[in-house]
């Protein structure tokens, strides 16, 4: 499936595409247009969009098309995400988005090569399958999810790889907010250049 899809991006795995009110990390509270790529190989064991790790069932879809969509809703802000958006080239999309005044934001775990033209990065990396290096001199906002104590080391360990004016997150993993969520409250009390990011999507029951 990856290979049939063309090297230009000018067609990309669309799993879904909605508007709705951006949940988490910096953004959260904004109104944006999602668009969901399909594909992923690394394989994050708590991931609650499993269904896109497939490409291979997600139709291919002109940007063209995803972009006429994106410019119908009053939100003029995108964010792509997945899967792993970056497996794609994103020069073509982001191009066209922007030259409708669109502003676009990306999730990724920054296991591939950037591409695309950002005004937001969001690098959320993953111990299945570590970042490329040089995507986190280029983050916006670095937002590490903790399951359990030994990923406050590794969200360290990325803090430094980011430039100085980065936004640094921690954010509970859902399933075990209970468990993390007292931890990361002291983490960040006594570590305060992290901040707490939250799932509200999950409060509101929102997309």
């Amino acid at each position: 499936m990856v290979n049939q899809i063309p090297e230009d991006g000018t067609l990309l795995p669309l799993m879904e595409e909605f508007y709705t009110i951006q949940g988490e990390g910096y953004n959260t509270g904004k109104a944006a247009y999602f668009i969901r790529l399909g594909g992923c190989d690394v394989g994050c064991h708590w991931c609650d969009v499993k269904e896109s790790w497939d490409a291979s069932i997600h139709p291919l879809t002109a940007s063209d098309v995803i972009v006429e969509n994106a410019i119908k809703y009053p939100g003029k802000a995108v964010v792509i995400t997945g899967g792993e958006p970056l497996i794609y080239n994103l020069d073509y999309l982001t191009t066209q988005l922007q030259q409708r005044g669109i502003k676009t934001f990306i999730e990724t775990s920054g296991a591939y090569p950037l591409s695309g033209s950002w005004d937001w990065i969001c690098l959320s990396p993953k111990k299945f399958k570590s970042p490329n290096p040089d995507v986190a001199p280029f983050a916006h906002e670095l937002k590490v999810i903790v399951f359990n104590k030994s990923d406050f080391a590794w969200a360290e360990q990325y803090a430094e790889l980011v430039s100085p004016d980065c936004k640094l997150y921690l954010q509970p993993e859902w399933s075990k907010s209970k468990e993390t969520i007292p931890m990361i409250v002291d983490y960040v009390m006594n570590n305060p250049k992290w901040e707490i990011s939250l799932q509200t999507h999950k409060y509101l029951n929102i997309p």
